[in-house]
């Protein structure tokens, strides 16, 4: 297109033009959605259904549950359905909302995560202070905090690149919709200012990051000073999950986001997406579940329960 055009669908990237291989990419994906699906419903009931479980922690453990699934919940579901049905198409409203609810999610993710990084320092470091730092009131507000700022993260990055007019093809490197993906598509110069607004959120993130690291300095100094290695053990348990969490989203992201999107190829950019749009949801659960003993403990409560109440 040579000149502006208004927009009223684009095509997303297939895997392939070769319907075995659509029909194999929705069975895969179809596997993936189910186990994010399962593992963090299971978490969120397990926390729920159990009075143990109701500390500062798993309050935002069930909320970055609830970020996990609604963030693969955006991408999955069209991906799947375009294979199904052998069509590409999605349309600009979906597109928009695509971009606007991922980057919500993730950025209210990042957000939560840095959070529960100082839930965990004020644990370890300051437990006398704990309860009265760490109340529910104060949760809720840093919940509620971290939402806020995913929804004007997200309004702002989404509006900017949306407002840039679209001509030179609709035509998206991707399986989902995505900013630098989208950028490739404007025909204007006014796409650096939403380069800037990229860089800033990067520049953020690693803010976060760095928090998240000198967090874990104190954490580790003070629990290097426990004379017991079971309370070490137990304090190591609850540490080592989020922070394997928080570096799955952040060097996935950072590479996806950050990587020349010019030069890359479309094969590429596929892979980058899968690494940081599902595998974080997919694990997360599984991180927790395996190195946590309570929420270990609390998911075979549940089962046993369940089957119990079948037989």
């Amino acid at each position: 297109m040579s000149n502006e055009t208004t927009l009223t669908e684009f095509l997303l990237l297939g895997f392939s033009d070769v319907r075995e291989l659509q029909i194999l990419h929705f069975v895969m994906f179809l596997v993936i959605y189910l186990a994010a699906l399962m593992g963090n419903l299971l978490i969120i009931t397990a926390v729920a259904l159990n009075p143990h479980l109701q500390s500062p922690m798993f309050f935002f453990l069930v909320n970055l549950s609830i970020l996990d699934f609604g963030s693969i919940s955006v991408t999955i579901p069209k991906s799947m359905a375009n294979s199904l049905m052998n069509t590409r198409v999605i349309s600009y409203p979906g597109c928009v909302a695509q971009v606007f609810l991922f980057i919500l999610f993730t950025t209210t993710d990042l957000a939560l995560l840095t959070i529960m990084a100082y839930d965990r320092y004020v644990a370890i470091c300051q437990p006398l202070h704990y309860e009265r730092v760490m109340n529910r009131r104060a949760c809720v507000q840093m919940a509620t905090s971290a939402w806020i700022t995913g929804i004007i993260f997200s309004a702002l990055h989404t509006g900017n690149t949306f407002r840039l007019p679209f001509c030179q093809s609709n035509d998206i490197n991707q399986f989902f919709c995505e900013i630098p993906q989208l950028l490739k598509l404007t025909c204007s110069d006014s796409y650096l200012r939403e380069v800037g607004g990229i860089a800033l959120g990067a520049f953020l993130s690693l803010n976060c990051f760095v928090f998240i690291i000198v967090s874990y300095v104190h954490i580790f100094k003070t629990v290097l000073r426990i004379p017991s290695e079971q309370g070490r053990h137990k304090a190591f348990s609850t540490c080592l999950p989020h922070l394997t969490v928080v570096s799955l989203l952040l060097f996935t992201g950072i590479f996806a986001y950050l990587k020349p999107i010019s030069s890359s190829t479309s094969g590429l950019d596929l892979v980058v997406g899968v690494l940081y749009s599902l595998v974080p949801p997919v694990m997360n659960p599984i991180i927790y579940s395996m190195r946590n003993k309570e929420i270990k403990a609390a998911l075979q409560k549940l089962v046993v329960w369940r089957l119990f109440t079948k037989s």
